[in-house]
């Protein structure tokens, strides 16, 4: 058996890899993030003008077109550690212990106010699945992953401080809204 704590091995945690994926998006090297952009991009647009079926076999022939040169690789470890899969195991059980728990809140309506808003951001969400199929939806995603952070780092302030006044008038409508509603249903004020 393998010692886990070998130079040989290589588990990432999870951790590790969203630090990366943060390192990508904030193109804090820049080479990286316009690989890994452009990359996804292309996989996106080509999954929406071709079947997946055939976007899955060119990528696959490409990967082994390119990763048959290193075939000196095949002596590297790239088991996953019992450690990680354990912590791995606890943070999924964890989200998922949360999103069940907030799926029955707000189903079962524990707060009606909650509940409602879910409603009205579910019924925007059928305009918008109308308007684009989710492939669009994706490349837009992709798109807004990678460019917004840099344009927030450039633009912190003007940005911070229309946030802060839109968050305002949203306050502003739901306290209207509240005051609404009948007795029973409004929040109260310890909450």
């Amino acid at each position: 058996m393998e010692d886990s704590s070998s130079p040989n091995h290589s588990s990432s945690s999870p951790m590790e890899l969203c630090q990366a994926a943060l390192q990508l998006v904030c193109w804090r090297e820049p080479r990286k993030s316009l690989a890994a952009f452009v990359s996804s991009l292309t996989v996106l647009v080509a999954m929406a003008t071709l079947s997946v079926i055939s976007v899955v076999s060119y990528l696959l022939l490409a990967c082994l077109c390119v990763t048959i040169t290193f075939r000196s690789q095949l002596d590297r470890d790239i088991s996953v550690s019992p450690e990680s899969a354990q912590q791995l195991a606890e943070r999924c059980r964890n989200r998922l212990n949360w999103l069940s728990v907030q799926t029955r809140r707000l189903l079962l309506v524990e707060d009606l106010v909650d509940s409602l808003k879910m409603a009205a951001i579910m019924w925007l969400m059928t305009y918008v699945g109308a308007l684009f199929n989710g492939v669009t939806i994706l490349i837009l995603a992709d798109v807004v992953f990678f460019t917004a952070p840099p344009i927030y780092q450039k633009k912190k302030t003007q940005i911070d401080r229309q946030l802060v006044l839109l968050r305002s008038k949203l306050e502003k409508v739901l306290l209207r809204l509240q005051d609404r509603l009948p007795g029973a249903v409004r929040r109260s004020k310890a909450e």
